[in-house]
């Protein structure tokens, strides 16, 4: 069973690296309405600074921090972040979850029964959703309606030529690239506004590119162009719609710790009213589906041949195979 929330809740901060550093736990630590009860991580070493940086307490035992705390926010490895958040939920704690939830349908459906099961509150942090001003683009579009085509790119440059970003030691995000670490963002922003995907067509560009063409149920297609190994002088993410009142571009924002805070007011809210939050682990698992459909797709058109004259054409295979559950036939 799920925890009730007192006056001022106590968040705990699973993870210790740099997003973590540099997001999480600035959040916490000056969030007026939370007590920020303590920080758990792989390096006992990284939790006592991190902790310690932000006037909390360093745990040593996981299971310890949950049971002092009434929510976990979560800066993992998506693939270490699951099997927690389903800890964290049996011990009825709500969650805050960093994207993706997982990189594995089954692994993101555990964490959405697991929460459900406890009848915890749960916000997935895709950041353009809580930012400020793209959140509030993000429910002016949705509630205009009319939209006819999406595109987007995020050329991030984490593996470009002279990157020095700390990010760029991640294990995971080298293995999964921009698919998985900024689709996340793409797709979180697409599907409020023009409906789920029910159509993916994939396809490889250089180094981690993924080039994607989504239809969607309101009607509306859109196309997302996603990688960290752009070049530095290249980098930008941009995202526009089109439809019968014109075009629409997703404004800038900066920083993410402002957006986090904003997380965590509507984790808290979910948790006192039970109404579910439209960025929850449900949505989460969404993302992770369609990723996952995305990731085969393009990997399927990689081995096949263009030339070969008894080879069928992929993009029209590729939508075809896909369904609404995040399978490809």
């Amino acid at each position: 069973m799920a925890k009730q929330l007192g006056a001022k809740p106590r968040i705990g901060l699973l993870g210790t690296g740099p997003w973590a550093g540099h997001t999480h736990a600035p959040a916490l630590a000056g969030h007026p309405g939370i007590e920020f009860s303590g920080v758990w991580g792989r390096r006992p070493e990284a939790a006592a600074a991190l902790a310690a940086a932000s006037g909390t307490r360093a745990y040593d035992d996981v299971d310890a921090l949950l049971a002092a705390s009434d929510a976990v926010a979560l800066a993992l490895p998506p693939d270490v972040q699951a099997p927690l958040a389903v800890r964290a939920a049996e011990a009825g704690c709500h969650v805050l979850l960093d994207k993706p939830v997982a990189t594995t349908v089954a692994g993101a459906r555990e964490v959405a029964e697991a929460v459900e099961a406890a009848g915890a509150a749960s916000v997935v942090f895709c950041t353009l959703r809580f930012a400020e001003p793209t959140a509030r683009w993000i429910d002016e579009q949705a509630a205009v309606g009319g939209w006819f085509l999406g595109e987007a790119h995020w050329l991030g440059s984490l593996y470009g030529t002279g990157s020095t970003s700390e990010y760029a030691a991640s294990p995971w995000r080298r293995e999964k690239g921009g698919l998985w670490d900024v689709g996340p963002h793409v797709l979180s922003v697409y599907l409020p506004v023009l409906g789920d995907v029910t159509e993916i067509t994939a396809a490889r560009g250089p180094a981690d590119t993924h080039h994607l063409v989504l239809r969607h149920t309101s009607g509306a297609s859109s196309t997302a162009t996603l990688t960290l190994s752009a070049p530095p002088e290249a980098a930008e993410a941009a995202l526009t719609l089109y439809g019968t009142g014109g075009r629409a571009e997703l404004p800038r924002w900066d920083g993410a710790v402002g957006a986090f805070g904003a997380a965590v007011d509507a984790l808290v809210d979910a948790a006192r009213t039970g109404e579910p939050d439209a960025c929850d682990v449900r949505f989460g698992l969404r993302l992770t589906e369609i990723l996952t459909a995305a990731e085969a797709i393009a990997a399927e058109g990689a081995r096949q041949d263009p030339s070969a004259s008894d080879s069928p054409a992929h993009s029209a295979s590729s939508a075809s195979g896909y369904n609404r559950s995040g399978g490809v036939a």
